[in-house]
């Protein structure tokens, strides 16, 4: 149960995210079988 709510948790975090970038990545830093950090790297293009 605990689990399963911290998952959705994480899930909704990434998806917050990518909905507000273009180009770029998102890397999950997992330690023990856990997810314990986010990071977002974006990238802006210039023509």
């Amino acid at each position: 149960m605990e689990e399963d709510r911290r998952l959705e948790g994480i899930t909704l975090k990434i998806k917050e995210m990518l909905s507000s970038m273009k180009y770029g990545s998102i890397t999950l830093i997992v330690q023990d079988g856990k997810v314990i950090q986010l990071e977002k790297n974006e990238k802006v293009r210039i023509k």
